[in-house]
């Protein structure tokens, strides 16, 4: 199964970046993993945050390849890190191809997205940045792996 995901703009705090640089090589031993990086559109300051929200969305649907679409959101559905494994197990066990995960702007994202995301998570009822985000996700996933293959990561 390739894990797909989709951030808004460059990751643009080097202690981040080194971190998602680290995950993205220790999950190429369980995946393929594919990040697309899309343009951020909050530069443009003459757009209201309901646009900035809308334009955002339509960029990152318009970057999926995925048939499974995953959406990070603070009104998620909260699991944990054994949860998140048996999902990921329970996705191949489909023959699921693919999963793409979006990771929106620090507005959210607007309301067609999530109207069409296969399943909405949130990672936690705390709030982090969406570049913060991006390497807790990664971390996580990189987690439910070595939990499915049966091998010790930090408890």
């Amino acid at each position: 199964m390739r894990i797909e995901l989709v951030f808004l703009g460059k990751t643009k705090e080097k202690y981040l970046a080194a971190g998602i640089e680290d995950f993205v090589k220790r999950l190429s031993r369980y995946t393929r993993l594919e990040i697309k990086t899309i343009r951020d559109t909050r530069q443009h300051r003459k757009f209201s945050e309901n646009q900035v929200k809308e334009n955002e969305g339509r960029d990152l649907l318009a970057a999926v390849n995925s048939s499974f679409l995953v959406c990070l959101d603070r009104t998620g559905k909260q699991i944990d890190s054994d949860g998140l494994a048996g999902q990921i197990r329970q996705w191949e066990m489909q023959g699921r191809k693919s999963i793409c995960f979006l990771i929106g702007g620090p507005l959210g994202f607007a309301p067609a997205v999530l109207q069409q995301a296969d399943l909405v998570l949130s990672l936690s009822r705390l709030t982090f940045t969406h570049e913060m985000t991006r390497l807790l996700l990664l971390e996580q996933l990189y987690r439910a792996y070595t939990i499915n293959a049966g091998e010790k990561y930090h408890k």
